[in-house]
């Protein structure tokens, strides 16, 4: 078990710049991952990933499960070789799909029964599967299977699922064989200071090679995500990585360095690329606002991207509103390159020990999405279980 696979470079107040060793290469920290839930980053090939300036991916192991099966993969060489992607990958346990996207399931200590969302067919989980799965699968860092719970939910619901969530970690460090994945532990007790306390004791007492944050983000309001990530990111030991789960917007990944948290994933940016949401240095911007239909310039002229680089405001709008692929995947890039650079800065601000002053002048800049729809909007999509990634 790897655990000397992070190293902590420099400090700058609470935020951190450090470097991941994995066996497909070194990833500089504050790391963003695209998440590429069925071996795929919407739109992107993988050599416009690492163009766009990314050394590390999600992929999703229910998904792949699923179809096209964890077996087929195995054939194939494993997930690096059948997807083309020759850089760091992080497979999640499959939990979270489980118990966000199946409207059947049964949980038990022993696993979690589900209904597939595709055909209705029934499945069995369990911690030990949940690892063997990754193994096979072959990514650089895995998950231990671990239960979710939903904003709202009570503290004996959230207390329950907790202590299950310890069980199965133990389990799935009994049952990890290989040596070269790194494993880690996920942090629940949903908003309850005195639960997060005791999940990141519990956990780190079983010595895990890195640490998440999980069970936030899921509709509960910004200042409530992060007195969580607060409270527990100072439980964590400090040479060992701290991976903030479901977290991608620009202001939320400023704010949650400022917290001592390492790694990101989110869908989030390639998602809203798609429904015509684009990031820039003063917010985000919806491409076909009248506004932009005849805009003889960059969607954001601070961006180095392809798509900043070659075409124009106008016609990233026109290509929306002809319903053109082409707006997706521009779209794409835009928004994965602008989290791309704005990772970037925040390391070297790091670096420099400038990190507060990076943060006081970003966020005084960009204008982030209004909370009380965001968490509206949230609430809409975690009801309808999307199955999006």
């Amino acid at each position: 078990m790897p655990h000397n696979h992070f190293k902590l470079i420099k400090t700058s107040n609470n935020a951190r710049a450090g470097e991941l060793y994995t066996p497909h290469g070194t990833v500089t920290t504050p790391v963003f991952m695209p998440v590429g839930s069925q071996a795929t980053v919407k739109t992107l090939t993988p050599a416009e990933i690492k163009d766009t300036g990314f050394d590390m991916v999600l992929a999703n192991t229910y998904h792949l499960y699923l179809r096209p099966g964890i077996e087929v993969i195995e054939e194939m060489g494993g997930l690096h070789r059948f997807m083309a992607w020759d850089g760091a990958m992080l497979t999640d346990s499959g939990g979270y799909q489980v118990f966000s996207l199946a409207p059947l399931c049964k949980i038990s200590d022993e696993g979690v029964t589900f209904r597939s969302h595709i055909d209705g067919s029934e499945h069995f989980l369990t911690p030990e599967l949940a690892i063997q799965y990754q193994e096979s699968l072959g990514a650089d860092v895995i998950m231990v299977l671990d239960e979710c719970t939903a904003y709202g939910d009570s503290r004996k619901k959230v207390s329950q699922a907790m202590d299950r969530t310890h069980r199965w970690a133990e389990r799935c460090l009994k049952a990890q064989k290989g040596k070269t994945q790194a494993l880690y532990a996920i942090v629940q007790g949903g908003m309850f200071p005195e639960l997060r306390k005791q999940s990141a004791e519990c956990l780190t007492a079983l010595d895990f090679p890195g640490y998440a944050i999980g069970g936030l983000s899921v509709g509960e309001p910004k200042e409530t995500t992060f007195a969580m990530v607060e409270e527990t990111a100072a439980l964590l030991p400090v040479e060992k990585p701290r991976y903030l789960m479901g977290v991608g917007s620009p202001e939320d990944i400023v704010e949650a360095v400022a917290r001592g948290i390492d790694i990101f994933d989110c869908a989030l940016p390639a998602r809203v690329a798609r429904n015509g949401a684009l990031f820039t240095s003063k917010g985000r911007v919806n491409i076909r606002r009248a506004a932009y239909r005849k805009m003889d310039a960059p969607i954001d002229p601070d961006c180095d991207c392809y798509a900043c680089r070659n075409f124009t405001a106008a016609y990233l709008s026109h290509l929306f509103r002809a319903d053109e692929l082409l707006g997706l995947r521009l779209a794409t890039v835009h928004n994965l390159r602008f989290i791309a650079n704005l990772v970037r800065k925040i390391r070297n601000s790091i670096l420099a020990d400038t990190f507060e002053d990076f943060r006081r002048d970003f966020l005084a800049a960009y204008q982030p999405t209004d909370e009380k729809a965001r968490v509206e909007q949230k609430g809409k999509w975690l009801k309808g279980r999307e199955k999006e990634g």
